[in-house]
């Protein structure tokens, strides 16, 4: 595993222990004094085995530290993005192999993949998809030819047949030989780069996805040109009053975002398609989520059509360069409804969470947007005084070798060296001649100087144009004064450059995705006439039971189905369910509705006030006691009386009676109830009947609830 230190490496992961700690153990332990004599030896039985803490042998060490390096190799050569060029290592030995390759001219993207792999040391096919996942982002890698479709879901042609080439931004701005770091390839035959001198904010325009050992990251990618003003914000911001940063998100695919739990790089995206209504009861799909494409999103739709969610009676994908997935309206639907079906559904919205996980310095770090931000635009600002230190260097090179042509030509110099008949002479006598315009240089006149000086042709010296060097020195004079300005205000500087890069690319990256704030979708007022249950002359009920509707309600809800002997189901809506003769009622369940209920258990009749509570689905309850009991009456709610006329039998002298339910308290299912009478009951209601004897009304006597 290259470029990781042992001691790194054990900082990536502080809980594992250090196999150097566990012998040190060893050690410490055979110093320890003997336990005395008439003490007694503990046992495993007395003070226990301890897995975590027991002493383990050389197989335990061996795979611990080789699962620390496995762990470190992943994360910091695989899966996780670096913060000082925002490219993962693949990409990277991709960009280089690529401007290794360039010549502004369009190259088979097979060529790159074969030059990537004296880099990289994995497989081709692994090369060639992140080749053609960073050419679809658009800012690096300009291709030629079937790359996909970011829309459809449409893969790439084969590497053989599509070609590619840098970016005129990648080759201006992530490269200067200059600047790398190298390091051995992991073969030692090449150099490849530790990370690439980038000046843009690479890792916030991409984006990242990747999982490694024990940690995953999930960058979000955003607008170009909003990172580069927030960049002039931060380089314009006074110390005592940080800017804040507002950056969100931007997708290529477009589409509507709420950002409402989102903070900073961090939290979650709710996402939705844009959907346009048109004429005719039609609706058009012009912008898909992130995360997903026009044939998963219809693959959706076409779903919850068959469940009856939307009401979509045809579905046509015109998708080409642009999204258009229209859908034609059942007759007599609302487009509104329908949209909000659809978001409701389908895939028309997402959501997907984020998490910026980088490594800094090689160490994975988490991190807010605004934290990257300002780490890029320090780097901005030391890549570019570095550059601008380079290009002094090689502007006073150019001064002092054409000063010193134009001193030597001027004053005839050469013809000092005519008469001298050693090399060391012909040194001795340049120097010499050269030392009175000391002067006008700038630094010391050095051997290579006067080598340079000796080689310049008779040619030269016959038809120097003294004009023209002039001229020359005095435009690298004026460039060279520009730079010391630019370096004594770096911030400036640092300022125009991002702008330059604003106004070159503005129109080239637009942001394509909207901000919004998502009003909550009311799934259950949707769906609330969505399945019929209905009830045939064979004792079925469901959706899929033909005869007398009895139920409309949602595919959410739970159903209540109760029986007249007492017993009763929670469950969801069943597509066909044998409930017989004796099926009492069907609703939809609400656990905190009262109800009354009168019920005959061993010839003793019981009235209760009631709430069903909580339930397990699809399991047998009874609100009786026994499962032999009868059903009388059962109500929601608490009626103002119940009125019941008893059979008649001899020597009786009450015949009907009136009671008052809110005499007793509400409770739960399993409760007995109140003893109403051991009669036998003939009539039972909660309004008197034409079997109730009015003239007789005030003579019977209430009941009484025992």
């Amino acid at each position: 595993m290259a470029n990781h230190k042992p001691d790194e490496e054990l900082e990536l992961f502080g809980n594992i222990p250090d196999p150097a700690d566990d012998a040190a153990e060893e050690e410490t332990a055979d110093v320890e004094e003997e336990p005395a004599e008439d003490a007694e030896p503990e046992t495993d039985e007395k003070k226990g085995f301890d897995p975590l803490h027991a002493e383990h042998g050389p197989l335990n060490r061996m795979v611990r530290q080789n699962f620390l390096e496995y762990a470190t190799y992943v994360i910091c050569d695989r899966a996780i993005p670096a913060l000082e060029d925002g490219l993962k290592p693949v990409q990277r030995r991709i960009m280089h192999a690529l401007k290794e390759k360039d010549d502004g001219r369009f190259i088979k993207v097979a060529n790159i993949v074969g030059h990537t792999m004296q880099y990289h040391p994995h497989g081709d096919a692994s090369i060639a998809d992140a080749l053609v996942t960073l050419a679809n982002k658009r800012y690096l890698i300009e291709g030629q030819g079937n790359y996909g479709n970011i829309f459809t879901g449409d893969r790439a042609a084969a590497s053989r047949y599509i070609e590619c080439r840098l970016t005129p931004l990648a080759r201006n701005e992530i490269f200067n030989k200059e600047l790398t770091e190298w390091i051995p390839s992991y073969d030692g035959r090449n150099k490849e780069p530790v990370s690439l001198p980038c000046k843009l904010p690479l890792m916030l325009m991409l984006g990242a996805d990747g999982i490694a050992v024990g940690l995953s990251t999930c960058i979000l990618p955003h607008n170009f040109i909003e990172l580069l003003e927030a960049q002039i914000e931060i380089l314009r911001e006074k110390k005592r009053t940080p800017v804040e940063l507002n950056l969100l998100p931007d997708f290529q695919t477009g589409g509507l975002m709420d950002v409402s739990e989102y903070n900073k790089g961090n939290g979650k995206v709710k996402l939705r398609a844009k959907i346009e209504m048109r004429k005719n009861n039609r609706l058009v799909i012009t912008e898909v989520p992130h995360g997903t494409n026009t044939e998963s999103l219809t693959a959706s739709i076409e779903d919850a059509v068959k469940k009856k969610k939307v009401p979509v009676r045809q579905i046509d994908d015109f998708t080409a360069e642009k999204v258009e997935i229209e859908l034609t309206l059942s007759p007599g639907a609302s487009q509104e409804k329908a949209i909000q079906a659809l978001y409701a559904f389908t895939k028309c919205e997402t959501s997907v969470s984020s998490r910026l996980i980088c490594l800094r310095e090689n160490r994975p770090v988490e991190m807010t947007i605004d934290e990257v931000l300002r780490e890029n635009t320090a780097q901005l600002l030391v890549i570019l005084e570095k550059e601008l230190e380079l290009r002094k260097a090689k502007l006073l090179d150019d001064f002092h070798g054409k000063t010193l042509v134009q001193i030597f030509v001027e004053n005839r110099i050469y013809k000092l060296i005519e008469q001298c008949k050693t090399y060391e002479a012909v040194y001795e006598a340049i120097y010499k001649g050269l030392e009175p315009f000391k002067g006008q240089l700038r630094r010391a006149i050095v051997d290579e100087d006067i080598e340079m000086l000796l080689g310049v042709r008779i040619k030269r010296i016959s038809l120097f144009d003294i004009e023209k060097n002039r001229k020359d020195i005095e435009e690298i004079l004026a460039e060279l004064a520009e730079v010391e300005k630019n370096l004594a205000a770096l911030n400036g500087y640092a300022i125009r450059y991002l702008k330059r890069l604003i106004k070159e690319y503005r129109g080239q990256y637009p942001r394509c995705t909207e901000s919004a704030c998502f009003k909550e979708i009311e799934v259950r007022e949707l769906t609330a006439t969505e399945l019929q249950i209905k009830r045939d002359e064979n004792g079925y009920i469901g959706t899929n039971v033909k005869g007398e509707t009895i139920l409309e309600c949602s595919s959410l809800d739970k159903l209540l189905v109760i029986w007249n002997d007492g017993k009763y189901k929670v469950m969801p809506p069943p597509d066909k369910l044998f409930v017989d003769e004796s099926l009492e009622r069907c609703e939809i369940f609400d656990r905190d509705r009262p109800y009354t209920a009168v019920y005959t258990d061993s010839r003793v009749t019981y009235l209760k006030r009631f709430q069903f509570g909580g339930a397990i689905m699809n399991r047998e309850y009874f609100l009786s006691q026994g499962e032999k009991s009868k059903l009388k009456l059962l109500v929601d709610g608490t009626p103002e009386a119940i009125y019941v006329k008893y059979q008649p039998a001899k020597g009786q002298r009450i015949n009907q009676q009136k009671f008052r339910p809110s005499d007793i308290a509400i409770k739960g299912v399993k409760a007995r109830g109140n003893r109403m009478t051991t009669k036998n009951i003939k009539y039972i209601g909660i309004e008197p009947g034409r079997w109730w004897d009015a003239n007789n009304d005030g003579a019977m006597p209430d009941g009484v609830l025992l």
